[in-house]
């Protein structure tokens, strides 16, 4: 078996779809190792499948099913499975989910690079360090907002970042930057939202007697917390919890929702769908 790659795609719903696309791979000598596909409006598929032939690269078919992709109309991606997304990693003074996905990295679990993590505090430039990744301190202010996201942009196209994760990063992206980056960042956020707004949204819930406590990521949009979501985690509370044990019990589900959704993407299983997504386990 040669390499292996990964064909997502959406488009309108008609006859003959997946048969193109099976007829593309046999075309070009590729077996299919796995195939997902779901119908709506639009028509969603996303096939992962393995080259016998040498000479296919990830370029000669691009090149060539970009024919195939015209003829219905088709909003795709394709990818080399062992491609490393290239991932920057946004903290601000919350380290739980910047930590968790360093391990989640260091250990192989996460097949991405990280060239650089960015923060406004200072805080964890040590933890940063300690995995030999470069961190950038960029201080927010009102009156610096824009200059700030100037700089971010920057960094963003010279180190050829694919994905952006706000990892508990606690500074409002503004419009415009959320829609330069459309699609390419993924936020976390507690799922009290929205009825447990501002500080302390742990306190407040334990005030409520909350049985349950969570977390949704999503892709950011200028509706603040409001973008497509991607996975949601839930653990199951009661009374004898107090606030702050609510709080320690809500970053672990932060984790594991982030953690999901970041490998989600990086592995192509994720497609957009207005404001929703189509997830492909």
């Amino acid at each position: 078996m040669g390499d292996e790659f990964v064909l997502t795609l959406t488009c309108p719903e008609q006859l003959g779809i997946v048969h193109a696309v099976s007829g593309f791979l046999v075309d070009h000598g590729c077996d299919i190792v796995d195939n997902r596909q779901f119908d709506s409006e639009r028509f969603y598929m996303r096939v992962h499948f393995a080259a016998r032939r040498e000479q296919v690269t990830v370029d000669t078919l691009r090149e060539s099913f970009a024919r195939t992709a015209t003829v219905y109309g088709m909003e795709w991606q394709l990818h080399a499975v062992d491609n490393r997304p290239r991932v920057l990693i946004m903290v601000s003074r919350f380290g739980h989910c910047l930590n968790d996905l360093l391990y989640r990295w260091q250990t192989g679990q996460l097949k991405i690079d990280i060239p650089l993590i960015v923060s406004n505090h200072r805080d964890f430039e040590p933890l940063a360090q300690s995995y030999r990744i470069p961190f950038e301190h960029i201080p927010v202010s009102r009156e610096t907002k824009s200059a700030a996201e100037a700089q971010l942009l920057d960094l963003i196209d010279r180190h050829n970042i694919e994905l952006t994760v706000l990892a508990r990063y606690m500074q409002v992206l503004s419009d415009s930057l959320c829609q330069k980056l459309e699609g390419r960042v993924i936020n976390i956020h507690h799922s009290f939202l929205p009825s447990f707004k501002g500080a302390k949204p742990y306190h407040q819930a334990f005030e409520r007697g909350v049985k349950v406590v969570g977390a949704t990521a999503h892709y950011v949009t200028p509706d603040l917390d409001e973008g497509p979501i991607i996975e949601q985690e839930v653990i199951r509370v009661d009374h004898t919890h107090d606030a702050e044990q609510l709080a320690v019990i809500g970053r672990d589900a932060e984790c594991l929702a982030l953690s999901r959704a970041l490998q989600w993407h990086v592995e192509r299983r994720v497609l957009l769908n207005g404001t929703r997504t189509v997830v492909f386990k």
